[in-house]
């Protein structure tokens, strides 16, 4: 490979904090960025999956560190960043792809729903951005990456609350892009994905996943694109990285769409 090729996308030297980090695409980013030369700061209510995932992050020999932290919470977020730039003393990465997932009719959702949600996705990118804002403003550089969802682009039903929050994600990164140049604002739309976050839909009594019922649903969902195949965690850390990087850095204010042509806005 070209060596003007490789340090397109390399992220030595480069401070990266990634919510939502315990598992499904959080991890996979986390992983990848690594790959790419980054140091890793992951933030989590799941402190046990944030382990799992350093327990990788160890293996590649990465530099990593690992702050519980919800995202809900303003003042978290802000201490999440300011330790990241004291530590590092610099911070050049907020990938916030933090959030959550409730079945409901609009009908039938209840406040608490309505609240929990919106506090995880639609506030937690809300404060992970302007975190990461001011810390990157004194080096006029820097990249923000925010997880919306094809879910913003298409109505399904059960998912209202969930589609709101990832619909009002792809304007926070609008308005961010502009108010926070040369600091590139970006939101990546993620089609169906195998991640934990399905596997309410085929839990047993028990609790546990249930295999068969599992692969039944992805194969069915895998037919509502063109591509015909269900999407894996790294198909959007590799689209993250791109915006991270210096192979991205012409690109702001985009929400880039890695869903297999289920939706095709224009």
């Amino acid at each position: 490979m070209h060596d003007d090729l490789v340090a397109a996308f390399d992220l030595s030297d480069r401070v990266a904090v990634i919510t939502g980090a315990a598992s499904g695409i959080g991890r996979a980013t986390a992983v990848t960025l690594a790959q790419a030369g980054a140091s890793v700061v992951l933030a989590d209510v799941n402190a046990d999956g944030m382990g799992d995932t350093g327990g990788e992050l160890e293996e590649l020999g990465a530099s990593w560190s690992a702050v519980p932290t919800d995202v809900s919470d303003k003042a978290a977020v802000d201490a999440l960043v300011a330790g990241a730039v004291s530590r590092h003393g610099r911070l050049d990465i907020m990938v916030n792809n933090a959030g959550i997932i409730t079945d409901s009719l609009i009908v039938d959702t209840t406040p608490d729903q309505l609240d929990r949600v919106m506090n995880v996705n639609l506030k937690g990118v809300y404060w992970g951005t302007a975190a990461a804002g001011r810390a990157m403003a004194e080096q006029r550089s820097g990249s923000i990456v925010n997880l919306s969802s094809a879910g913003a682009d298409m109505p399904a039903p059960m998912i209202s609350v969930y589609a709101l929050t990832k619909a009002a994600v792809k304007m926070i990164t609008r308005t961010a892009a502009v108010e926070m140049a040369p600091i590139r604002v970006n939101a990546v739309a993620p089609g169906s994905i195998e991640t934990p976050i399905y596997d309410r839909h085929f839990r047993g009594e028990d609790g546990r996943v249930d295999p068969e019922r599992q692969r039944n649903h992805f194969d069915t969902i895998a037919q509502m694109n063109p591509l015909g195949f269900v999407g894996h965690p790294n198909d959007i850390a590799y689209a993250v990285l791109y915006l991270c990087s210096d192979a991205g850095r012409f690109v702001t204010g985009q929400t880039l769409r890695p869903n297999g042509g289920v939706v095709m806005p224009l």
